[in-house]
């Protein structure tokens, strides 16, 4: 049998690696892969089963929903995190979440500590678990692929299930063992059996097999949504028509007139969604819009384990009931008070959007190149990031700290150095604002705005500014906002140029213009070091060309650190900073450069770019340029395609911007 390391983790055999490979090796691969799933089946008597199967871990055979799925999470969580997630991620978030979902690593712990109490047998295991959060922040993905974790899981040995052979319940076949032999059964295995024969087995056991248990036939199961095994879905239709059928089942009246006798479980049709889900994971869509009655039903199914139906005794299922809502269905739910005893027996789990703008952009990218209309636009390398900033600006809440503004804050969150506020204060300034998160603009919002412009395009290509016109055209336009609104988040937009893409693009710019950038960021950051090394160990630094000795320099040490708004009080603190670091590097045997400090980074190329302002200004300036300027803007174009990830559209954008935007200053 296939362990889960063979199959790696599902979405990596089947998609990336078999997408690069070359056609005859994909069908290879495929054949392979369809015949080892087919060789993992297994039929036989229930006395095959106890003398075959049981006795290679019993532990494994007797797991309930929870456990199981616990134990799915754990094989994932040992996988390697793929491509594509942010390195630095904690720990439990698993394999089988990387690369799918972005920037709610808090909200999939707290899922997965979920199932870990659930699994080791305390009272969370009979709590409904409900994700709350906006449309479109991750919860459905978030269950879909916990489905599709648990349908590859179960075709790996670890993840082996066994069901009594044509119930539609796929009740274990432990369930056969009378209540009275069950201590026994204890003894021996050293585990416990929870859980009765469904009446729907019981009739078939009395009436093919004359109730002895031991012939019933028995075979391995493997969950799958499509075919309903393990895996149920159900959405809510019209309140006013929903039939608790759709759940539990009704009389199959086909089967009546064939079996004589409505009160027969095998003229009962099973095709609920509890039943479907039996062994497994119930997906509730959007469930607070179900009837009250729907809602006592699940409840009680997870705290009891059973549900009634007329005609039967209580039916006995283990499953896991995932449900999901937004935040206005849930906010209405809370005002009605004979809900309270209904919230009590769930486990609430936010799921807000994303608060870091190259999560939101991991997010965007993973949209982007799923969807075939954008595969041959080539977009400008801000974009992405600028659609991402704007997105995090409307979910953000005004700071209440002094120094602190929505632009310092984004950039907190995003792990970048804000003057003033190191990474130790992010945690306290989230909890200042708890409800960041749910409210704002959608990826599905973003992602729209870009489908509609690159539709108006008359080329395949897409720059910034086109991207923020498109997002202004698509807030004047939205019908379901009011006035404020629209201004407000027209005013983030304004606020996504000025303090980023307006910075991101006059350096790529000034590097283009520039190819001896690297060497003389170099050599500033070198000079830099000495200066500040020789001021903070008040001693003279010698002149390189006259060899004599001078004070450092500290005009030029304030006209870098200027640059980033270096205060005069702050000079000393950011000076050692930046020799610590230095010295870390040394210790590690490396060549201390920009990479190393973000902000110095920032303020070394802010300085050289000033220093060359008005040659950048007279190159890109001409409206007639002689061949001697024209030369240079072609350099700087083909630049900008080959180094920096523009097209010849874009490329000639974002000169014009710069040009522009030196002009007004």
């Amino acid at each position: 049998m296939k362990t889960l390391s063979e199959i790696d983790v599902h979405r990596e055999i089947i998609t990336p690696r078999l997408a690069a490979a070359p056609r005859g090796t994909f069908i290879d691969d495929l054949a392979v892969y369809a015949t080892q799933h087919q060789a993992q089946h297994w039929r036989g008597t229930f006395a095959e089963f106890l003398h075959d199967i049981l006795p290679q871990d019993p532990g494994k055979l007797t797991r309930s929903s929870h456990q199981y799925i616990h134990d799915m999470l754990c094989a994932y969580r040992d996988a390697p995190l793929r491509e594509g997630h942010a390195q630095g991620s904690s720990p439990t978030v698993t394999a089988l979440f990387a690369g799918e979902l972005f920037g709610i690593d808090a909200a999939l712990e707290r899922a997965i500590d979920y199932f870990k109490a659930a699994a080791a047998g305390s009272d969370v295991g009979r709590r409904l678990l409900l994700l709350l959060g906006p449309p479109s922040g991750g919860k459905s993905s978030l269950v879909i692929l916990l489905k599709r974790g648990l349908e590859e899981y179960s075709h790996t040995e670890e993840g082996a299930l066994y069901a009594l052979q044509g119930s539609p319940l796929h009740e274990s076949p432990l369930n056969l063992i009378p209540a009275s032999m069950r201590p026994r059964f204890r003894a021996t295995y050293g585990v416990d059996i929870q859980g009765e024969v469904s009446p729907y087995a019981r009739a078939r056991l009395d009436d093919e097999f004359q109730g002895d248990f031991m012939r019933f036939p028995v075979e391995r199961i493997f969950l799958s949504e499509a075919a309903r095994v393990g895996v149920g879905t159900y959405a809510p239709h019209d309140p006013t028509t929903a039939d608790i059928a759709d759940l539990v089942g009704s009389v199959d009246l086909s089967k009546v007139a064939e079996i004589g006798d409505e009160g027969d479980p095998r003229a009962w049709s099973w095709s609920g969604a509890v039943y479907a889900a039996s062994r497994g994971v119930l997906e509730m869509i959007e469930i607070l819009k179900v009837k009250r009655e729907f809602l006592y039903l699940l409840l009680t199914l997870t705290q009891e384990k059973n549900v009634k139906v007329s005609r039967f005794p209580l039916i006995h299922l283990d499953e896991t009931i995932l449900a999901h809502t937004n935040l206005a269905e849930f906010n209405k739910f809370l005002q009605e008070k004979e809900n309270e005893a209904l919230l009590d027996r769930m486990v609430i789990v936010k799921v807000p959007y994303t608060l870091s703008f190259r999560d939101e952009a991991r997010i965007y990218r993973k949209l982007v190149s799923s969807a075939p209309a954008f595969r041959k636009v080539h977009f400008d390398p801000h974009v992405i990031d600028l659609a991402a900033v704007f997105s995090i600006l409307t979910r953000l809440q005004k700071p209440q700290r002094e120094g602190l503004d929505l632009t310092k804050k984004l950039k907190l969150y995003a792990d970048e150095d804000v003057e003033g506020f190191t990474a130790a204060d992010v945690p306290r300034i989230r909890q200042e604002s708890t409800d960041e998160g749910l409210t704002g603009v959608s990826p599905r919002f973003v992602i729209n705005a870009v489908s509609n412009a690159i539709t108006r395009n008359n080329v395949a290509s897409l720059t910034s500014m086109e991207m923020l016109l498109a997002l202004k055209d698509a807030i004047e336009t939205d019908a379901r906002m009011d006035a404020t609104r629209k201004k407000q988040w027209i005013e983030f937009l304004v606020l996504a140029r000025k303090d980023f893409y307006n910075r991101w693009v006059k350096e790529d710019v000034h590097r283009a213009l520039f190819a001896s950038f690297q060497e003389e960021a170099q050599q500033l950051l070198e000079k830099y070091l000495d200066e500040i090394e020789a001021s903070l160990d008040k001693r003279e630094v010698e002149d390189p060309i006259t060899g004599e000795s001078r004070p450092p320099d500290e005009r030029f040490l304030r006209s870098v650190e200027e640059k980033i708004k270096i205060s005069e009080s702050g000079k000393l603190s950011f000076r050692q900073e930046v020799v610590r670091k230095a010295m870390v590097a040394f210790k590690a045997g490396e060549k201390f450069t920009l990479d190393n400090h973000s902000r110095l980074h920032e303020a070394v190329e802010q300085y050289l770019f000033e220093e060359r302002r008005d040659v950048l200004r007279l190159v890109t300036s001409r409206s007639r340029p002689d061949d001697e300027a024209e030369q240079k803007i072609s350099a700087v174009q083909e630049r900008l395609i080959r180094e920096y990830g523009y097209d010849q559209h874009s490329a000639k954008e974002a000169l014009n911007y710069v040009t522009t935007l030196l002009s007004q200053e």
